[in-house]
């Protein structure tokens, strides 16, 4: 593994485009190139013929060897939209070491939609942040994600999350295979993050759940603090507390085995990543969906 994959490192390149492009750079190395989807290739893959077939695609050398007819699947036919959705409610300051919920959020969004343009997919960005929704529509152009990278860099968490809105005709588009991607720390006030979910799944869109929490939320690790402050409605909490700890331990444990439950139930797919985790797992599990939603 790279230690350019390492949110630490990351936060030393301030130019959030070129952190996105060391840290794919990083892990396209480790990878074979051949195996990757998209623009840059000269073809994808292979797959069998299929009558209606655009016979110009037909692999003649392939046929040769084989006896068999093969397509060769271009770039267009494998491009896909991907939507990133950003939690930038309040909640996404949450400090863990050097950096906040929303630093890993952010690198994390920058080197996935590069690697999507990378394969010559379109990206969008929704971030639901103080109770309202920005959203950057999809689009394929290097101008575009240019945009994308500058909203990115300038998202700053701020109040809850937003409430109820109309998801359904949000995420609802023309294109037949859509990729969505939600970065979030799953906080909630009552249910808005579970009905968000509910929504997307019940679209039948691939859909990508990258739950990030910080160490010392997983170990209760805040050496030096009696207290903690909700970020969102300013509660407190006394900490300083031996079975209190003990019983955050339990229902932290019951907490996250009940969201893997929610989320295998809804067909969506989970990964839970700690803020001092390399992007690494990110960037391969985003991988793997990817190309399962153009199959």
């Amino acid at each position: 593994m790279s230690q350019l994959l390492d949110p630490k490192v990351l936060m030393a390149i301030k130019d959030l485009s070129l952190a996105a492009r060391t840290v794919v750079d990083g892990f396209m190395a480790g990878l074979n190139r051949s195996q990757v989807k998209g623009a840059g290739l000269e073809f994808s893959q292979y797959r069998s013929y299929q009558p209606g077939d655009d016979l110009r695609w037909l692999d003649w050398k392939m046929y040769a060897r084989s006896d068999r007819y093969y397509i060769r699947e271009s770039e267009t036919e494998t491009a896909i939209s991907v939507r990133f959705l950003l939690d930038a409610s309040n909640s996404m300051n949450h400090r863990c070491g050097e950096i906040t919920k929303m630093d890993y959020a952010r690198y994390l969004a920058a080197a996935l939609a590069w690697l999507a343009h990378l394969q010559g997919d379109a990206t969008g960005l929704f971030a639901f942040r103080d109770g309202r929704l920005f959203s950057l529509p999809s689009r394929r152009d290097p101008q575009h994600l240019a945009r994308l990278f500058f909203q990115l860099e300038n998202l700053q968490p701020a109040g809850k999350f937003t409430e109820e809105l109309q998801y359904r005709q949000l995420f609802t588009g023309e294109r037949r295979r859509e990729l969505l991607v939600f970065i979030t720390d799953l906080y909630q006030h009552g249910q808005e993050i579970s009905r968000l979910l509910a929504s997307l799944a019940a679209l039948q869109h691939e859909l990508i759940v990258f739950h990030i929490m910080g160490r010392n939320e997983l170990e209760m690790d805040y050496a030096g603090y009696t207290t903690l402050e909700d970020l969102e409605t300013g509660q407190t909490v006394d900490i300083n507390d031996t079975d209190m700890k003990r019983s955050y331990a339990t229902g932290l444990q019951q907490y996250l085995a009940g969201i893997r439950r929610q989320m295998l139930g809804q067909h969506i797919f989970y990964r839970l990543l700690r803020m001092d985790q390399s992007l690494d797992s990110a960037l391969r599990d985003f991988l793997q969906q990817r190309q399962k939603s153009i199959t």
